[in-house]
Parts: C-alpha cells; structure tokens; sequence
C-alpha cells in the first residue's frame, strides 16, 4: 500500500491505477479506524478493482466547542489496518495541503442538512460537503462507500452529486453501507472510547429502545407515542439528554408522524457522559 500525503503525489498515483483499468473505489475516513470503517474497505475491494482510502480529520466540520484537538489521531495503527485489508492508497493530507492559503469555498447543501444533527451543529454539513466534494475531485473515483450509521451525511453527499451532476462518482455510485455494530447492539463509533465502562452500559439502551420504538410504529403507523416513549426510555436509562428522536422520509429527512408508503428511518442523537451518541435503523411501512 502507498501512503500519500501530497494531493500532487496523490494524483499521479491515482492516474497509474487508472491507466492500468483498475475501478477504483474511495473509502474517505477521518482515521481512529475500527471494524465499521474496515467493513466499508472490504465493501469496495468487492465491488472495485484498487481501494483508496483518505483519512484527514477535517476542522472545517467541527464546531468552536467540539472536539477537533482531542479526535483521536493513530495514522500508523490506522495504515496498517488498511494494509492488512488490501487498500491500495491511502491518501492523508495534512490540513494546509487540503485548505491551502487563500482557501474561500464553501459548499453547502439546504434542506437535508438543516434538521437533526444540523439544527444542533450549525456549519457541521457545509464542511462535510465541501471536503467530500474536494476528495471526490482529486481521487475521481468510480465509486464511494459511506457508512449508513452516519445517515444525515449519507444523505447530504447524495444530494450534493445529484445537483452537481457529478460523473465520479455519480450519485448512484455513492454506496451506503449499513451500520456495524458491537454484541450488545450499540453502533460502532470512534466516539465511543470516551465513554466509562457505567456510561458504556448505559448506551447499549439506545439500539434497544429504538427498536422497541420501531416495532411500536410497525405496529400502528403513529408515531408520536413510541418517540416519547424512546426519549422517556434513554432519559431513565441514564443518558443526560436526547438531541432529538425523529420518524424521517429516508431521501428528504422530512420528519413525518406517520408511516406512509415511502420509506422511514427512525434518528436519534443522545448525550452521555459528554459524549454525543447518533444512530438510526430502517422502518418499515
């Protein structure tokens, strides 16, 4: 596996790959890898002929009072577990060779950026778009995995290259890939090593009580028992607040009240012990 850290670097390698007729697939990262991010690695090499992964913690989708010092950076540990997997580049720019001086664009996505994880970390999607527009165009790869656990942005990335009418990838080659999560059904996160081993129990109640919620609205299309039920639920379990707990039009992320023939997605986010916890999981009509 070659490591690049030069975008000038980065497209040279990119060009042999492709004149030799590899399919190249993009698995973009910000690092701290775990066994979701190594699904999504494995997902590509199926589908694609050579696997660039990029792993750059991106400042510009972090707020002033998040975590962007303390986001855990291992580039060694995180290359080797890429190696191990088959990637054949990993592409990790330092933050001037992404934003060098003089850097003014801004890429923004209205309306499903602008609820739910939006609403609470205003400017978080415009730098999501922007720097996934910038790895699109400097790898130009054939096809982009995403995680389904970070659905809002899945949703957000869709919308941007379907309105920007961008070829690599097309909007329809831009895979979400479901959600990977521990035994006791808590989604994987790099997040969740913050937690305390009594925080970490607590949290195993969010994936329970969201498919009791699920199989609540299953049962009779209202939704709005079975959300307060859910927050009811995470507040006596022990997590300190629920950011919000939202019945959602899979492609439009319109909160809805009821199941209608479309497909829904039901999105939590939650605090504990200071961590932010989200996760989402399909319903059915």
């Amino acid at each position: 596996m070659q490591t690049v850290h030069t975008l000038d670097v980065l497209r040279t390698s990119v060009t042999k790959l492709r004149s030799s007729g590899a399919r190249i697939g993009l698995v973009p990262t910000m690092g701290a890898l775990h066994e979701g991010h190594l699904t999504l690695v494995r997902r590509a090499s199926e589908k694609c002929d050579a696997v660039v992964a990029s792993i750059f913690v991106n400042p510009t989708q972090f707020g002033p009072n998040e975590d962007l010092d303390a986001y855990p950076r291992q580039l060694a540990e995180d290359a080797a577990m890429l190696k191990a997997e088959g990637c054949a580049l990993l592409w990790a720019p330092e933050a001037r060779e992404m934003y060098p001086d003089g850097f003014v664009t801004n890429v923004s996505v209205s309306e499903v950026s602008e609820g739910l994880c939006g609403a609470s970390r205003p400017g978080h999607f415009d730098g999501v778009a922007t720097v996934v527009n910038k790895l699109f165009n400097q790898v130009l790869p054939d096809m982009a995995f995403f995680g389904e656990k970070d659905f809002q942005q899945l949703a957000v990335i869709r919308a941007m290259a379907r309105d920007l009418d961008l070829t690599l990838p097309h909007a329809h080659s831009i895979v979400g890939v479901p959600t990977v999560r521990e035994a006791d059904g808590l989604a994987m996160s790099s997040r969740n090593r913050y937690l305390s081993a009594a925080d970490r129990a607590v949290a195993a109640t969010l994936p329970q009580a969201m498919k009791q919620a699920i199989a609540e609205i299953e049962a009779c299309s209202d939704a709005v028992p079975a959300l307060a039920s859910l927050e009811k639920a995470l507040l006596e379990a022990g997590f300190e607040s629920v950011d919000y707990a939202v019945l959602a039009d899979a492609t439009s992320l319109r909160a809805i009240d009821r199941l209608t023939g479309s497909s829904a997605r039901l999105l939590v986010a939650a605090r504990i012990g200071g961590t932010r916890l989200i996760d989402n999981m399909a319903v059915s009509a």
